[in-house]
């Protein structure tokens, strides 16, 4: 049985390494592309353009009188483009080179501050105006965490978290002529947390969560506003050890809509805030009010040897139901950018989470743990 793993194993590293290949090609297709547009259309010369996995990167200032949203939606009609940012540092980053480089312990040789931009528009674009909240314990992403409790908790301390789920923006469109964009789109997730101390590791709960959403983006500053249900299930395995016992079921299930805010600082740091409201409240007695804030910094250097990116991230979150107590969580660990699955990058996170838990059936149960998780994220 374990022959056939490994075989999966070695196609799926097979597989990255050939789409890691494909990439670096076709950013040197986009780059020859993008400097005969410039120099042919608007005689315009940028020797330190650089283009990495599809993303257009211009050295603030070498537009010269040359309209910048101009110049930035014609590179991004390019085939292949996903996006075109404008940055401080892109000079100093390397050309598209499909020669062997020096391998070095720490580069230095990527932007610290970006300033606009400006992402594909029309239907079913590529990319996404708000960026992925990675210390969220409910931001719709796939996931797989082991979680070791420091009590009880509701179910046995050794606990494996999974989570399936994406963002998907529809339509995206320019506020007019500026680089400033909007978009609309559908976002659902299901979290399922399963009892690995249990003789045949029992689905505890799963929350489901589905919700229509608008997000903005101006240059550092972006927004992110949903409607979205939310239901919560127990696991047949759970609720039959739990039959005679003293559990009280909760049959939770509830509307409600939220807004967070984000601003984006040099050198990789980002803080963002927020807060929402329930309706169709199932008990109807849920208090309504929530608040959310946190902060996360993505290293602006990258260890070349293993295309690895440091990441932390802090989430903070409080609920009136639970008299204003503050949950905590926090993530810390590398991201992998050579690893990529339709664009979404490998993170290997540690965790640590003190508060109310997000586990819908035991919102009242106050839980501590730390953990262990792999996630792909934009």
């Amino acid at each position: 049985m374990a022959y056939p793993r490994w075989v999966m194993i070695l196609a799926i590293l097979l597989v990255t390494a050939s789409a890691a290949h494909a990439a670096a090609q076709n950013d040197t297709y986009i780059a020859g592309y993008a400097t005969g547009v410039l120099k042919h259309q608007l005689m315009l010369d940028i020797p330190a353009m650089t283009v990495q996995d599809g993303v257009i990167i211009l050295p603030a200032g070498s537009l010269g009188t040359a309209d910048q949203t101009k110049v930035m939606q014609m590179l991004l009609a390019i085939p292949g483009v996903n996006a075109v940012r404008v940055s401080e540092t892109a000079s100093q980053l390397p050309m598209v080179n499909t020669s062997p480089q020096p391998i070095k312990q720490l580069s230095d040789t990527v932007a610290t501050t970006t300033y606009p931009t400006l992402l594909p528009t029309g239907l079913l674009p590529s990319g996404h105006l708000f960026k992925p909240l990675l210390a969220d314990p409910r931001w719709a992403h796939f996931s797989a965490a082991y979680r070791h409790f420091q009590n009880d908790n509701f179910d046995g301390r050794s606990i494996a978290s999974v989570s399936f789920g994406e963002t998907i923006p529809i339509y995206r469109k320019n506020f007019g002529q500026s680089i400033a964009q909007w978009e609309v789109g559908l976002q659902a997730g299901v979290f399922s947390d399963f009892n690995l101390n249990a003789s045949s590791s029992d689905l505890v709960n799963s929350d489901f969560i589905a919700s229509v959403y608008s997000s903005i983006r101006a240059k550092q500053f972006s927004a992110f506003g949903r409607i979205y249900h939310q239901s919560s299930h127990l696991g047949d395995e759970f609720l039959l050890r739990k039959e005679n016992a003293s559990f009280d079921r909760v049959n939770l299930s509830y509307e409600g809509m939220d807004l967070r805010l984000s601003y984006e600082f040099p050198y990789g740091v980002r803080l963002y805030g927020g807060g929402g409201g329930l309706f169709h409240k199932q008990p109807s007695a849920l208090k309504v009010w929530m608040v959310q804030y946190g902060a996360e910094f993505r290293s602006p250097w990258r260890l070349d040897f293993a295309s690895m990116r440091p990441i932390l991230a802090a989430d903070f979150k409080n609920f009136q139901e639970n008299n204003w107590s503050t949950d905590i969580s926090a993530r810390a660990g590398v991201e992998f950018e050579n690893f990529q699955v339709l664009g979404r990058k490998l993170q290997v996170l540690v965790e640590y989470f003190d508060g109310h838990s997000a586990s819908g059936q035991f919102f009242k149960n106050k839980v501590e743990y730390i953990g262990v998780g792999i996630h792909y994220h934009f």
